[in-house]
């Protein structure tokens, strides 16, 4: 009886089935509530671009202009500015010298990194944690407080007025980031990879190099970029510890065209672009293999 009345009401508490609305038609030309108008991001790009672009082409102008032309358009173009720079400057002594640098110090930055991001990333230690703060509060000294310590150090060793004694300094310099950075890229890389080497008969060198070296070279290229560019721009230390101007670099050599009196604008702009022009080679080849070794270091394994 009492299922029957159930069966009988429920039918009239059913609510009545609603219309479908209509879909809202959008109006047009309505953009959504996160949409730029283009012009919000062509201008800031645009000014950006002006302000980078600009000093570029300044450069390229006094360089490329004769000597007292006020010309906004280098034209008449000379090349005499780049011919007194790497002949009469001795750019041509210095830009081997940064070259022999420049490499000595990712090699040797590269390697120890690697040795020491390997041991950060697969051993235990009891003062591991300690050793990486230290390693990060080194970054906030400056490369000045160095030049005093670093100094006596290469005096006593007769090193100084030597390229070993600025490529020594530079990857010491260089060496805490790029363990830090190398140790990420390593736990990005599956632990098991290495045991299932060490099953098939490798032992632990031979597994890292087989299995693990290969994945990280956008990583090694990204360190060993930075640190070859940073070597190559720096300018302290090769002017503390380099007196003889056959063995000076490049960032001395631009120095060394400014005097107290007068200043050659033509010829600083053309060891500009000369110190310049590798550095943006070496990038515009490593692109592709720094952002993906950046991205790699950026995810925590």
């Amino acid at each position: 009886m009492i299922t029957k009345d159930i069966d009988t009401i429920a039918p009239a508490e059913r609510s009545a089935p609603v219309a479908d609305e209509p879909p809202q038609r959008p109006r047009k030309g309505r953009r959504a509530w996160d949409e730029a108008p283009r012009w919000q991001i062509y201008l800031p790009l645009g000014i950006y671009l002006v302000f980078t672009l600009v000093p570029f082409y300044w450069i390229l102008l006094f360089a490329l202009r004769p000597t007292g032309s006020t010309s906004l358009v280098p034209w008449p173009m000379t090349f005499e500015h780049f011919d007194k720079v790497w002949n009469d400057r001795s750019f041509g002594t210095y830009f081997e010298n940064s070259v022999y640098v420049g490499l000595a110090t990712l090699f040797m930055t590269t390697l120890v990194a690697l040795a020491g991001g390997y041991a950060l990333a697969r051993f235990d230690f009891r003062i591991k944690r300690a050793f990486m703060l230290a390693l990060l509060c080194s970054q906030f000294v400056p490369g000045a407080l160095l030049l005093v310590p670093l100094f006596q150090i290469f005096a006593e060793l007769q090193m100084i007025n030597s390229l070993g004694s600025v490529i020594i300094a530079e990857t010491v310099f260089q060496l805490p980031l790029s363990m830090i950075l190398i140790s990420g890229f390593i736990r990005n890389v599956p632990y098991t990879l290495e045991e299932a080497a060490w099953v098939d008969g490798c032992n632990r060198f031979t597994g890292f190099r087989v299995v693990v070296l290969p994945l990280l070279r956008p990583g090694l290229i990204a360190v060993g970029s930075f640190a070859f560019v940073h070597s190559w721009n720096h300018f302290l230390f090769a002017l503390m510890f380099l007196s003889n101007q056959e063995k000076q670099t490049i960032p001395v050599g631009l120095n060394s065209l400014m005097s107290a009196d007068s200043v050659d604008l033509g010829a600083l702009a053309a060891g500009g672009i000369v110190a310049a022009v590798p550095v943006v080679i070496v990038f515009a080849f490593i692109q592709k293999w720094l952002i993906t070794g950046f991205s790699a270091g950026a995810v925590k394994g």
